[in-house]
């Protein structure tokens, strides 16, 4: 159980995420400096810093429980139940659910941040080591701990098929489409990446 410290914390993490994409949204990423982000979210500098070490990480702290999601996923798959299989079932749900991290979410709060993300280059930087680090955790999970050179190749392509399947349902949302309209292909392109997958890999 978290405890009352922790939660606090986290209230205050997530405060100054939310002041810090506001001003990000109203006046874009480059024109908002750390100070008034601060100011914002009524903290000193050293504290923002304290919780963010980079600017960056103020807009991408929506991604942070996402990194090591598909890693959650398969060390906490049922018993019997292959990595692709339980990846593979995630991703349709969260597909069913609209969820934005799967990109296929046509809420205008969503796209105006994923405008502000891809629109971005020291975001889209920054989201690469996001997915480099959920890499890692995936090849940790595949392999028991060892994340030796199989599970990091199949980590790779898992994470890698992830973020284009993601990124083409933002691309078809983002051309004037709505969700329910992509939802269809989008979960036949996951069926059919996923059937790849486990045509390649030993983790099927």
């Amino acid at each position: 159980m978290t405890g009352l410290r922790e939660r606090k914390k986290e209230r205050t993490r997530q405060a100054i995420s939310e002041a810090a994409i506001t001003l990000f949204l109203e006046k874009g990423f480059d024109a908002v400096p750390v100070a008034e982000v601060a100011a914002a979210a009524e903290v000193s500098k050293p504290t923002l810093f304290r919780y963010f070490p980079t600017k960056e990480d103020l807009a991408l702290y929506r991604f942070a429980d996402h990194e090591d999601e598909a890693a959650r996923v398969v060390a906490g798959r049922g018993e019997g139940v292959a990595p692709l299989d339980a990846l593979r079932a995630h991703v349709l749900a969260g597909l069913e659910r609209r969820e934005p991290v799967t990109g296929l979410c046509d809420h205008p709060a969503v796209l105006a941040f994923q405008r502000l993300l891809y629109g971005t280059p020291a975001l889209v930087a920054r989201l690469h080591a996001y997915q480099s680090r959920s890499e890692a955790a995936l090849a940790e999970a595949l392999d028991g701990g060892g994340a030796g050179l199989d599970a990091r190749l199949a980590a790779g392509q898992i994470v890698a098929v992830l973020r284009i399947l993601a990124e083409e349902n933002v691309r078809r949302i983002a051309a004037g489409e709505s969700a329910d309209a992509v939802y269809p292909d989008a979960a036949a392109a996951a069926e059919g990446a996923f059937r790849a997958l486990r045509d390649g890999l030993a983790y099927g």
